[in-house]
This record gives structure tokens, C-alpha cells and sequence, in this order.
């Protein structure tokens, strides 16, 4: 239930503490649902879809994820999943398009992430009805948006806590259709 990612491992490795994978998409195959990808030193690594429940932690090691042309992380699970994604930094390049893609449902925790240099939104949250999302203490800058929520059917939830939303060109927050936002700190 618990994996690791170094920027010297190697998606070949079973994901373990000694041997560890060098992607967060090689280790969240490795990786069982309710499960955890711990960061073991700092590296690029790469881009993920996440299709069921996981926390991707890194802790006073900078864990990136650099991307062109395409999302930096989707995440699409069912209502019942929860995603936790602490302490990555998410950038960009300036052709990149979301930071973080929320396109399913669940439960969906940022924490002390940046996410930077996207061409559409820093997160897009347009999960199915009744997704969340919780963003706390995140750095979201330099991109076309910050914050999108939009929801078709049903109502999607955000709470964005101590977050630092600047200098996006339309704008750091918005939402559209049947859905809640709520900002503090």
C-alpha cells in the first residue's frame, strides 16, 4: 500500500524503499487503491492520471511535475474515492494546459502545493456532481486561470484555505453553474 519515487529510480523497480520508481504514473500502477506514494528526494516526476483513491506526498523535497502540451495531473475517480496530493510543484512551461484536472467525482485534497505557467487553469475542477475539492495553503500563479468550478448537474463543492492566487490573466477565481465556493484566510 505504500510506494516511493526517487529522481534516480526506476519504473522497472517493484517501488520500494530501496527500490524505488522513478514516476509518479510507474508507482501509482505499483500501488494499491487507499494507498501512498511517499517522494524519497528531490526529481521530475512527470505527468499522472489518477484513477482511484491515493495520497502522492512529498515532504521538504521538491517533487515535480513538468509538463508541455497537456495536463499536469488528472484526476478522475468515483464519489466514494479520496485523492491527497501534498507538496508538489506543478509547472507548466507556459504550454501546459491544466495544473490539476479534476474530472470525476470524490473527494480531492491540495496541500502545500504550487502549481505555476498553465495556458488554460491552475485547477479545473469539473468533476462529475458532488465532487470536492479542499485546497489549503497552495501557491497558484501565472496562469490564463486559477481556480475553475464548473459542475452541469448536481452541485461541486470547494473550499480554498490560506491560498495565494495571483497574477492569472482572467482570473483567480471563478464559478459557473450550481456550485459552492468557499475562501478563507
Amino acid at each position: 500500500t505504500r510506494t516511493w519515487v526517487s529522481g534516480v529510480g526506476d519504473d522497472a523497480n517493484p517501488c520500494s524503499r530501496t527500490a524505488p520508481c522513478k514516476t509518479f504514473a510507474g508507482a501509482l500502477s505499483k500501488t494499491a487503491p487507499g494507498g501512498e506514494i511517499n517522494v524519497l528526494d528531490p526529481g521530475g516526476f512527470g505527468a499522472v492520471t489518477i484513477t482511484h483513491s491515493i495520497s502522492i506526498i512529498s515532504v521538504g523535497f521538491e517533487a515535480g511535475v513538468l509538463v508541455s502540451g497537456t495536463n499536469g495531473i488528472d484526476v478522475s475517480v468515483a464519489d466514494t474515492d479520496k485523492v491527497l496530493l501534498e507538496g508538489l510543484d506543478i509547472k507548466g512551461l507556459g504550454t501546459g494546459l491544466n495544473g490539476i484536472n479534476i474530472i470525476g467525482g470524490g473527494k480531492t485534497t491540495i496541500r502545500r502545493c504550487s502549481i505555476r505557467s498553465f495556458t488554460q487553469n491552475g485547477i479545473n475542477l469539473v468533476g462529475t456532481s458532488n465532487a470536492r475539492a479542499v485546497v489549503e495553503d497552495t501557491t497558484i500563479l501565472n496562469n490564463v486561470g486559477g481556480f475553475n468550478m464548473q459542475a452541469a448537474t448536481g452541485v461541486n463543492t470547494a473550499f480554498l484555505q490560506n491560498c495565494t492566487l495571483d497574477n492569472n490573466s482572467s482570473f483567480a477565481t471563478k464559478v459557473t453553474g450550481p456550485s459552492t465556493l468557499v475562501l478563507t484566510g
